[in-house]
């Protein structure tokens, strides 16, 4: 027996006789009644609120049909429930099922004032935030010096080189130029970084790019490279000794179209 399933059936099953038994009832209590523009039938079509079916008009049942029982007065919705205009009795509507009717104009009412309430405080904490804002915090120049060893890795990088750099706006790297430059000056033994020829005539740029492709090279598996005290290492991989193509060898452009992809032993 699974309980479970048992149990949503007999929800289900109570749900639709209760369907049943609110429209039995809405029937029961508007069938002595009629609509007041026209005589035609009635259906209730929500609660508080029925249709004429031959007209179409909408209107409240408990407010058209009953009366205050201790004064006659007309009945008036008030938030949740009915009460009496004159007296201010409560008056217990005969046409609500479950008893319960809410009145529309309120809660949007209700509703703007809470939207406006909301409005209202997260400007209040903005405004509270701009003004706890600290000042803008000064920064002084980069002192190289502050960090030990610093000034000498970049010197070292760098040596015998004493033009000055210069970056001129959308001058672009030809990768695929310095890969192939490489490839034809590095050997099968190890050799200084600093041992392959430029390419370019700016010095420090070129050393620069001659740096990147060696990055690109060795991350493609075409060259080794490493570190020994102050000077860069490099030789050919044992697989790429004849130096077949790159797999993935990347475009003229600016350096990065494309990832480089790791060369197969031909």
């Amino acid at each position: 027996m699974n309980i479970r399933v048992l149990a949503f059936k007999m929800a289900e099953a109570v749900e639709a006789f209760r369907g049943k038994a609110r429209r039995f009832f809405y029937s029961v209590m508007l069938i002595g009644h009629r609509c007041p523009k026209c005589n035609g039938s009635l259906a209730m079509v929500s609660e508080g609120n029925c249709r004429c079916v031959s007209c179409g008009k909408k209107f409240d049942p408990t407010v058209t049909f009953q009366r205050c029982s201790k004064c006659g007065g007309v009945p008036v919705l008030r938030v949740r429930r009915y009460q009496c205009r004159d007296c201010g009795s409560d008056i217990i509507s005969k046409f609500l099922f479950d008893g319960l009717v809410f009145d529309p104009d309120y809660f949007r009412q209700r509703m703007a004032e809470s939207r406006k309430r909301r409005k209202e405080q997260r400007e209040r904490v903005r405004q509270m935030l701009a003004e706890s804002r600290s000042g803008d915090l000064p920064l002084g120049q980069a002192d190289l010096g502050s960090v030990p060893g610093l000034v000498d890795a970049l010197n070292a990088l760098t040596a015998g080189v004493d033009e000055a750099i210069t970056v001129e706006a959308r001058e672009e790297l030809n990768l695929k130029a310095y890969e192939s430059h490489i490839r034809d000056h590095v050997r099968n033994f190890p050799m200084s970084f600093t041992e392959i020829p430029p390419l370019s005539e700016h010095a420090k740029k070129d050393l620069i790019w001659r740096f990147i492709a060696v990055i690109f090279l060795a991350h493609a598996g075409v060259v080794d490279v490493w570190q020994d005290g102050q000077e860069i290492m490099v030789k050919r991989h044992e697989a790429n000794r004849e130096g077949q193509d790159i797999s993935g060898e990347s475009e003229n452009t600016n350096g990065f179209e494309r990832p480089m992809g790791r060369a197969e032993a031909g």
